[in-house]
């Protein structure tokens, strides 16, 4: 009672939806594959692939007893040479069948034009063509490039003892199809050779043909024989005129008992030779060109061999009687439909191989996964020939290029999807990184494990104020160019790029490889990305917009590394206090400045380093002060140091009245403050609070503050918003030190005016 509903819980609309997009990839593959090959296949182009598939199959199969029912009298150079005419005349045959009709066999073949008398004996083969009503002869209904129609033996004609012998090639030379019937141009309708003798034969067990009810369909005892439809098997449009089969060839040439003329003429085999057979006459020499070409003709390694029109007619014979009395299976094929779902199947099957080995192997395209292939070609191989076996002709060619096809189509997709992957990741990461990430076992593995890593954090310093003054594509475009150029050195020096933060980045360095170097590296490249924006400036300030300044802090720490997340959403990222500690420090960096915790600067040795200042600051979440230093370059290999810059403060001539407010994050306090900016530079400025004030009211130093500068006559005029950070605090005098993190175009110009006055002041004082 619980199976339907625990079938229900399986089956719920979200697990079905997980189901149908955990493999989409299966689901859109298979019929745009299976439509592609049955396309293909209508075209024609892969007609003579699955005919010569078939042939090997033909070829291939084991041979059944030899067919004792049939015998052939082959009519060779030796007999012509004996006779001494190259047209045997009359009388030979007639003496031949004598012979022959004294052997009593079931029906007796001519499988010769005898359309003219040929003397001397005409008139004795007249009279025993008339006399044997088991006898049939042949005519050629349909002319074709190599001969015109031809008339039968007009004796044999009035008692409808005649056949077709017309042969239906195919394009590639070979006849796989046999004919019960044709009509010729007037719509009238002749029976063929093979088929009047199997009746012949057949006519002694009682067994005779009818069409079966509703259809146009021949019954023969036991088997209804169905037409040839012009796309059975491997044909494409093939003409089906008539009453076409599929020839179920019994072996290879020289299956059939085949005697010469003179073994018969001489006496050469016994008196009962013939009895109840078919005899089969016709022309076996190649001089005679009765030769044709059908699957056993060649093999893959051997030229063609022939066969002779004789012995095709033997092969049709005995697959009518065969199947009449139910011996030996008719070829049969599948409707179009069933080929159709036979394509779908495979390309199905290729396109799931590809797709559920596409994470469980070290490299995608490995030896395992082709393997899986290959026991799939076998499984399609070995499942076609056994339906060959037993008569069912099952398409080859086309399930085989679904199969394949199915199977590179999601391949390529998987290869393409990690080749844009690689080139995502190229874009941050080092070529080395990125195969370590996509090509080790465990490089995508959920989960992380504990290392020591150092973490380089960057920040465009009062870019989040001068967003707010441009257009959003402006601002990406200025992004754009920042990432541009600091993404290649980040990769040339081996760092991880863990997020993008808007104009932030975070950079890990020994994750997912492990250097010993990976703190020189991580120092080095933040160097190198300080002197980088030089360069990425002269491309801004190109387009008219303001210069930018990058603060970075650096640490070095165990944390936590790997893929973190769940199924659903994975990144690969480094978590925990150390990472933490590196945006901390990068919240005390200046513009142009780069500091150090002791943990990074004990990893490199102070002799590599330029330490051109150290600082005590006590981070948000930390109880005790720690070190940071000022780095100013690294020696060694890497020799890359910033330019010392010297600041020169100028007093101004009148003190500009401001007030400003504390920056708390991102968060400004209401808590507004007066004081009146006494000294200049080209970075920074010195403020001096109200003399009223409290020292208690100084902000403290690394603090962000908000200013707007008053003027004197009219402090109800306020200009646009300057934002900068604390550096040093004087309570004695009550002034405190800010360098600039952003400055609007207007106030830069103001203040680049008054430096200038400042300077050409002092210059004239002096």
């Amino acid at each position: 009672m619980d199976k339907p509903n625990s079938l229900v819980g399986i089956l719920t609309p979200g697990r079905v939806k997980l189901f149908i997009w955990q493999w989409r990839g299966v689901w859109i593959t298979t019929p745009c594959v299976t439509l592609f090959v049955v396309l293909l296949r209508l075209t024609g182009i892969l007609q003579l692939w699955e005919w010569n598939t078939y042939d090997f199959y033909i070829r291939k199969r084991p041979l059944p007893t030899q067919d004792r029912r049939i015998a052939i009298i082959g009519i060779d150079e030796a007999d012509v040479h004996k006779i001494g005419q190259p047209i045997l005349p009359d009388a030979t045959y007639a003496k031949l069948l004598e012979k022959l009709k004294a052997m009593e066999p079931r029906a007796i073949g001519l499988d010769i034009y005898r359309d003219l008398p040929v003397q001397p004996g005409h008139q004795e083969l007249v009279r025993i063509f008339q006399n044997t009503p088991n006898l049939v002869g042949i005519q050629k209904v349909v002319g074709d490039e190599k001969q015109e129609g031809v008339a039968p033996p007009p004796a044999l004609k009035e008692k409808g003892q005649v056949g077709a012998n017309d042969m239906l090639v195919d394009a590639d030379g070979r006849i796989r199809r046999g004919l019960f019937y044709l009509d010729n141009q007037n719509g009238e309708r002749t029976h063929s050779f093979a088929l009047h003798l199997a009746l012949h034969y057949l006519e002694k067990e009682n067994i005779k043909a009818e069409i079966v009810e509703g259809t146009n369909n021949w019954r023969i005892g036991a088997r209804v024989f169905i037409p040839f439809a012009e796309n059975d098997g491997g044909y494409v449009r093939t003409d089906a005129g008539g009453y076409q089969l599929l020839i179920n060839y019994r072996g290879p040439i020289g299956y059939f008992e085949t005697v010469s003329l003179r073994d018969i003429l001489e006496e050469r085999v016994p008196p009962d030779w013939g009895r109840d057979r078919i005899i089969l006459i016709g022309k076996v020499g190649e001089s005679f060109k009765d030769l044709f070409y059908t699957p056993y003709s060649s093999g893959l390694l051997t030229l063609p061999k022939p066969i002779t029109g004789v012995e095709v007619q033997a092969n049709f014979i005995s697959q009518i009687i065969s199947a009449a009395l139910n011996e030996r299976p008719l070829i049969r094929t599948w409707s179009e439909p069933q080929e159709w779902l036979w394509i779908f199947i495979w390309s199905g099957v290729g396109a799931t191989v590809a797709w559920h080995w596409r994470n469980q192997t070290k490299q995608y395209l490995s030896l395992a996964l082709f393997k899986q292939l290959a026991l799939k070609i076998f499984i399609l191989f070995g499942s076609s020939y056994i339906g060959c076996i037993y008569g069912w002709w099952i398409p080859i060619v086309p399930p085989l290029l679904a199969l394949v096809g199915g199977f590179f189509v999601i391949t390529g997709y998987v290869a393409g999807t990690a080749s844009g992957i690689r080139k995502t990741f190229d874009r941050y990461l080092s070529q080395e990184i990125v195969s370590n990430l996509l090509e080790s076992k465990e490089g995508l593995k959920i989960g992380g494990k504990r290392q020591t890593i150092t973490v380089l954090a960057s920040d465009l310093r009062g870019f989040t104020a001068l967003s707010e003054q441009l257009s959003s594509e402006t601002v990406v475009k200025i992004i754009n160019i920042y990432l541009q150029d600091t993404l290649k050195i980040i990769t040339k020096y081996g760092g991880t790029i863990d997020k993008l933060l808007g104009d932030g980045i975070m950079v890990v360095f020994g994750a997912p490889i492990v250097r010993e170097d990976d703190a020189e590296r991580a120092v080095a490249c933040a160097v190198a990305m300080q002197l980088e924006m030089e360069s990425i400036n002269k491309k801004i300030q190109a387009q008219g917009l303001p210069a930018l300044e990058m603060g970075i802090g650096i640490n070095t720490g165990d944390a936590v590394v790997g893929n973190i997340g769940c199924e659903e959403h994975t990144e690969y990222t480094a978590i925990g206090w150390e990472v933490n500690l590196a945006f901390r420090i990068e919240t005390y960096a200046i513009g142009n400045q780069i500091l150090i915790s002791n943990s990074t600067k004990e990893a490199i040795g102070i002799s590599k380093l330029r330490i051109d200042s150290m600082k005590e600051i006590k981070p948000k979440g930390m109880s005790n002060r720690i070190k940071i230093y000022e780095v100013g370059g690294i020696g060694d290999k890497y020799n890359l140091f910033l330019p010392k810059e010297e600041e020169i403060l100028l007093l101004l001539e009148k003190p500009i009245p401001i007030f400003y407010l504390i920056v708390e994050g991102k968060q400004i306090s209401n808590t507004v403050f007066r004081g009146n900016l006494i000294k200049l530079s080209q970075r920074g400025a010195e403020i001096e609070m109200n003399k009223c004030a409290s020292t208690d009211l100084l902000p403290l130093p690394y603090s962000n503050i908000q200013l707007n500068l008053l003027k004197p006559d009219n402090e109800s005029f306020m200009s646009e918003h300057i934002y900068g950070k604390v550096l040093k605090v004087e309570e004695a005098s009550k002034i405190f030190y800010i360098r600039f993190t952003f400055k609007p175009q207007s106030v830069t110009q103001q203040f680049d005016s008054l430096y200038q006055s400042s300077k050409e002041g002092i210059g004239n004082r002096e």
